[in-house]
């Protein structure tokens, strides 16, 4: 069914607003330079475990393809490495009968290797009525899959899972969960690893959907602030699909459409604010395609078995929300190196 293009208007008009991003950047740890910026750098082959071992020498930063000198280094990895992990379950964005399927592998992930996980795990569920995010965390993960079964996760609502007004409604509640959940987490410690079980929220693109001058800058704003807050709060964001081998080839992969980052606001696009496409530029990964959902999630944990965190100081802007792109490239042959995508830059 087409999209009517008046319902753009009302898309907008209800669109959230995340704090300013002078707010976000309060949120910044107060011994932290503004200028300093922070990567955690994962380097693999073309097929494998992540690569452990490597020096400082052997990076490069380059910030919008200027090199930048590395200000720190170090080499961490395995339960040693001070992480959270986030381990999300939306029930907004997928069906019941989708959903009973995703807990059961959750399940199993939890209660893999004996309960034994490799870093504190912290649960959190999101329905229609928010977050429910569980008090404390645990390596525990047979202990962790009795907590999960406490959850009682109904039906949605009907008005929410119908048409394009139930799909602007999800598109709100989904990101201000995520803005909620980057706010608290910037006030902890270490790196963070949010696991978020769902097949994304709804992109609201497409020809029918036009965009007003204004609305563009209010997007470019919310990418902004919510870039920013994640980056903060040292997020890194996997999303992992439970729907698999289901959804369609073209569904899987229409994000990639809207990775490259937004400089400006005539370049945006709803699509930038998508589950994957975040996830991708945190420096985390979209994975689908499979059914196996405990597979994704170790696959998306192997990550933390050897990772690099590098700083830099970025160059001075020349105007407010300034785009950088990132890139580390690694000096060694057939290896690539995946981390932040980009970041905005103030004067």
């Amino acid at each position: 069914m087409a999209i009517e293009t008046r319902f753009s208007a009302l898309l907008l008009l209800a669109l959230l607003q995340f704090p300013t991003l002078a707010s976000a950047q309060q949120n910044a740890p107060a011994d932290e330079p503004s200028s300093k910026i922070h990567l955690d750098v994962v380097v693999t082959p073309k097929s494998g475990p992540p690569v452990a071992g490597l020096q400082q020498q052997d990076f490069t930063v380059l910030d919008n393809k200027t090199p930048r000198p590395v200000t720190s280094f170090r080499a961490l990895g395995g339960s040693e490495a001070p992480i959270e992990v986030i381990l999300l379950v939306d029930a907004v964005n997928i069906s019941y009968q989708k959903l009973a399927y995703a807990r059961t592998e959750i399940d199993k992930f939890l209660r893999a290797n004996e309960g034994r996980l490799a870093h504190p795990t912290t649960l959190a569920i999101f329905t229609d009525d928010g977050t429910q995010i569980q008090d404390g965390s645990s390596s525990d993960g047979n202990a962790l899959s009795a907590d999960l079964e406490k959850y009682a996760v109904g039906l949605r609502t009907i008005r929410r899972s119908s048409g394009i007004y139930g799909a602007d409604e999800r598109f709100q509640l989904s990101l201000t969960a995520l803005h909620q959940l980057a706010v608290r987490e910037a006030a902890r410690p270490g790196r963070k690893i949010i696991l978020w079980v769902s097949p994304g929220w709804p992109l609201l693109t497409g020809p029918n959907i036009e965009l007003s001058p204004k609305q563009r800058q209010q997007i470019f704003t919310d990418i902004v602030n919510l870039s920013t807050e994640l980056r903060q709060a040292h997020v890194t964001l996997y999303s992992i699909d439970p729907l698999g081998a289901d959804e369609s080839l073209q569904h899987n992969f229409y994000y990639e459409s809207f990775l490259k980052g937004v400089s400006k606001p005539d370049q945006v696009n709803l699509g930038d604010l998508a589950l994957q496409v975040i996830a991708t530029q945190t420096g985390g990964l979209a994975l689908s395609s499979s059914n196996d959902v405990s597979a994704l999630l170790q696959r998306s944990m192997a990550d933390t078995g050897a990772y690099y965190e590098l700083s830099f100081d970025h160059a001075p802007a020349d105007h407010r929300d300034e785009y950088h792109h990132i890139e580390v490239k690694v000096a060694k042959p057939g290896l690539a190196a995946r981390t932040l995508q980009g970041y905005y830059a103030e004067p």
